[in-house]
Formats: structure tokens, C-alpha cells, sequence
């Protein structure tokens, strides 16, 4: 399939993306670290507040609060990434599934859609 999307919107998304990028990136360096083995993946850091039961306690409690937070962020990130280089690949915009230009409000509303509105209905459907 031979399906093109703007040229302009490409750009409009491009500039989304790479500023969400950006906001993602500062939010998980504010709790975690980069990993150097593995591209996009953070590590969140283990607080150290003290020595004490009760600083221990916290301690525990705040990595646990904050592994699902990296989990989702890291996810979001990779979405971003993936999107990035579909516009440097000159496919995004187009559905993975049946090659179909993805409508412009999709995009907008969510500039990593990797599938249209109509093929996105029949996967959840399935589910």
C-alpha cells in the first residue's frame, strides 16, 4: 500500500512527540536511572533515608510506590520512540494493521496511534 500522510502534520506530530519525549525523559530522571545496557529502560533508584526502622519503612514504601509510575512512563516513552522513528521511516500515520492512512483527529488526540480507529475497535473487541 502506498499511502502517504501530510507532510506538515508529520512535522506538527514530530514536534509533539519529541517535546513529550523530553517531559518523559526529565519525569523519570527525577526517580530513576538510565540504564546503559538497555535502550529506554529506566531503573528506579532505592531511596536512602536513614538507617533506622522507620526510615527503612519509607524507604521500601517509595520504591514501591514509584516502580509502577517508571513502568508506565518507560511504556509511554517507547510509544514516542517507536512513533519518532516511524516518522523518520515515512510510516507514520499509517495503520500496522491495514495500511490505511490513520485519521488526523487520531493523531492529534493521540500522536503514537500506530492503528486506526476501526482496526483498534476489532482488536479491544477481541480482547
Amino acid at each position: 500500500m502506498n499511502v502517504k500522510i501530510d507532510k506538515d502534520l508529520a512535522e506538527e506530530m514530530k514536534s509533539k512527540l519529541e517535546n513529550e519525549k523530553k517531559r518523559l525523559e526529565q519525569e523519570l530522571s527525577k526517580f530513576t536511572r538510565k540504564n546503559p545496557h538497555v535502550e529506554d529502560d529506566f531503573d528506579a533508584s532505592f531511596p536512602e533515608y536513614g538507617d533506622k526502622d522507620d526510615e527503612n519503612a519509607q524507604e521500601v514504601a517509595q520504591y514501591t510506590a514509584n516502580k509502577p509510575l517508571e513502568i508506565t512512563l518507560e511504556k509511554e516513552l517507547r510509544d514516542v520512540n517507536q512513533s519518532l522513528d516511524r516518522i523518520e521511516k515515512g510510516t507514520y500515520g499509517i495503520c500496522k494493521y491495514c495500511d490505511q492512512a490513520i485519521s488526523k483527529k487520531r493523531l492529534e488526540a493521540r500522536p503514537t496511534s500506530s492503528s486506526c480507529v476501526s482496526c483498534k475497535k476489532t482488536l479491544t473487541q477481541e480482547a
